[in-house]
Formats: C-alpha cells, sequence, structure tokens
C-alpha cells in the first residue's frame, strides 16, 4: 500500500511548507510505499530508504492534485496553494441580535447607522486601526425579529460594505448547540431565511462566503447546505487542550482533525469542500491583561502566526445583560493594538484566497 504522510489531504500551503519562487511553490512530498518499489510523485522519480519515499515537486496553481504511484498502487490528494502568505487578520463579532433589535424598534433614534454607539464602536475600531468586522447574526429575539428592520439604511451598509459585513450566524440564540445534530433542510431553512434579510435591508454587497455557525456545531449534511449557499469558509475553535472527549466546535470533525487543524491558519476538508479557518483568540474569554501574552502563544509557530482570527461576542457590551464586560472595548483595542504591532494587515477571508 502507498500513502502520501506529508503534505496532508485538504492543506492549505504557504511558503512556510517548502520555497516559493516566482510562480510556483516548491514542497517535499513524503510517504511510505513497499519497499523496493520505484515510486512516481507527480511524474518525478522520488528517492527511497526503506519504505519511506521523498520527492520535492512543483506546485503552480491555487489546488493542486499530488499523485504518488507505484506498481503496488497509487495515492492522490489535493492541497491549496496561498501565493505570497504575510500576516493579516480579521475581527468577527458572533452572537449579534441585540443592535439590531434597538434598530428595528427605535429607527426614528438612529438617523445614521453608526449613532448607534455598538457600530459607532466598530467604525471608530476601522478608522483607527484599518480593521475590517464581520458580524454574525440571529434571525430573532425577545419578540423582535428581522422581518421588522427597515432598509432605511441599507444605502448606509452597501457604503461600508468594504470593512463591513453581515452573515448568518443562527435562528436564535437559545437553546443551546441549535445545530448539533441538524440536517442539510435545518440548515438551509435558517441561512435563507437570514441572508434573505441581510440581502433585503443592507444589500448583496456585505454578504459574504465565511460565516461562523452558532456554536461552531453541526453535522457534514449541515455543513453542505452552507456549501451549497456559497459559503466556502467556516471559522471553527480547535484549541482542544483540555477536552476529555472530542472537539465541540470544530463541527463534525473528530478530535484529532481538530487538533490538526489548531497547528495551522487553515485546512480544507474535501469530504464536504468546506475550508476550516483556525480561530486564534476568543477575546472575550481572556482577561484584559492577558491578551497579549495569549496572542503571543497561538501565534508562536510559523503556521499559526499569519492568519490571525480574533473573535467576540455582542452580548459582552450590553450594560443591561448580565454578560456585559465593563472592559470589553479595552479588550478589543488591546488585541488590535498588538495585531497593528505586530505586522498584521486587515482583511476580510473572502477577500481574494483566504485573504492573501
Amino acid at each position: 500500500m502507498i500513502e502520501i504522510l506529508y503534505p496532508r489531504d485538504g492543506d492549505v500551503l504557504t511558503h512556510h511548507d517548502g520555497c516559493e519562487t516566482s510562480g510556483a511553490l516548491r514542497v517535499r512530498v513524503r510517504g511510505t510505499a513497499p519497499a523496493g518499489e520505484p515510486v512516481l510523485v507527480n511524474g518525478v522519480p522520488a528517492a527511497r530508504e526503506g519504505n519511506e519515499f521523498s520527492a520535492e515537486i512543483a506546485l503552480h496553481e491555487r489546488w493542486s492534485g499530488i499523485t504518488a504511484s507505484a506498481a503496488s498502487g497509487e495515492c492522490r490528494i489535493r492541497v491549496a496553494r496561498v501565493q505570497q502568505s504575510r500576516k493579516r487578520y480579521r475581527f468577527s463579532v458572533d452572537d449579534n441580535i441585540c443592535f439590531l433589535k434597538d434598530l428595528g424598534t427605535q429607527p426614528g433614534a438612529y438617523p445614521s447607522l453608526f449613532d448607534h454607539p455598538y457600530l459607532g464602536f466598530w467604525r471608530e475600531m476601522h478608522r483607527e486601526f484599518g480593521t475590517k468586522v464581520h458580524l454574525n447574526i440571529y434571525y430573532q429575539t425577545d419578540g423582535f425579529d428581522l422581518s421588522e428592520l427597515p432598509g432605511r439604511w441599507r444605502d448606509e451598509w452597501r457604503a461600508n460594505a468594504p470593512w463591513l459585513h453581515l452573515s448568518f450566524h443562527g435562528l436564535q440564540d437559545q437553546p443551546d448547540r441549535p445545530y448539533r445534530n441538524a440536517g442539510y433542510p435545518q440548515i438551509a431553512h435558517d441561512f435563507d431565511l437570514v441572508c434573505g434579510h441581510i440581502r433585503r435591508f443592507a444589500g448583496e454587497e456585505v454578504l459574504s462566503n465565511t460565516t461562523t455557525l452558532h456554536w461552531a456545531e453541526c453535522p457534514a449534511d449541515g455543513v453542505r447546505a452552507l456549501r451549497d449557499r456559497g459559503i466556502e469558509n467556516l471559522v471553527a475553535l480547535f484549541n482542544v487542550q483540555g477536552y476529555t472527549g472530542e472537539c465541540t466546535t470544530g463541527y463534525y470533525l473528530s478530535k484529532e482533525q481538530c487538533a490538526y487543524c489548531d497547528t495551522r491558519g487553515a485546512w480544507h476538508d474535501p469530504e464536504t469542500g468546506m475550508t476550516f479557518i483556525r480561530c486564534t483568540a476568543v477575546v472575550n474569554a481572556i482577561a484584559l491583561d492577558e491578551v497579549p501574552r495569549y496572542l503571543d502563544a497561538r501565534t508562536a509557530t510559523p503556521h499559526t502566526a499569519e492568519m490571525l482570527e480574533l473573535l467576540i461576542h455582542e452580548q459582552y457590551f450590553r450594560s443591561e445583560l448580565h454578560y456585559f464586560q465593563p472592559d470589553v472595548q479595552q479588550k478589543v483595542r488591546t488585541a488590535l493594538r498588538w495585531a497593528c504591532d505586530h505586522g498584521y494587515e486587515p482583511v476580510f477571508w473572502s477577500g481574494g484566497f483566504l485573504g492573501a
């Protein structure tokens, strides 16, 4: 039996995985095959040592197939290549519905979207740091749903789409873990409901091919519903340190797959056609004075240092809720100052291949 051990099927490769030249990434493919059998890797004769083989090949395309073949059979994988990968970051916010309820129930109080203090804060972060902000939203909460949100700010949403995106997050906040066992029809229904309203009140321009599903849990069949609706990237929390069971915030991926994804910026699952992006930090879960040290630790390797996904939740901004953190804005500023000081460029993951 022949097997490719590196790269891994679905790997998103950068210059850290090989040698980048103009127009190509040269990588050394390694694997195992019966001793004594000549092995070709994309037609290149491989060096042999016992049952191990290796060969250096050039990858020219964004997506490339790699085939290792021998007399006993062949192994095929597919990998992606990020050209000229560099440090880049995005700030996403989950569980958004409260500010939308404010806008929908008191529209006269907000002549501009940014008269709302929550959106005003995010515009301030954009102006100060260049931050691009992605808000994942619910359909309903406490007697309010998106059908009540007027389209009076549609032009303003569209005008600010270069730095402010909206996407589907879930139907509502409760119950917890609503999509753990969700099938294709449920995900399709909830996604279409939320995104239909986003198009109505904000315009197509604010939508993205990236989102985070509520609790980052969903079977493969539900993820296929997202993929069929244009979602290409899902953010997940793959840090499984301390878990005794499977990762519960890695969609349908196994604990082993989650642990692997946590060592890289992104990984593509050929089973569903979805690319999973590693969340670097849930900022509201970190003490203010620990934010820089936490980010240092989570970006300590070349493969974790270039894609920085910062995430926070709307409820920590709401003083009327028990979740409220008085220092939440300071946490955001601290994380953004760290990103700027460490040379990260603000991007959307939908802007070019994974933001690069």
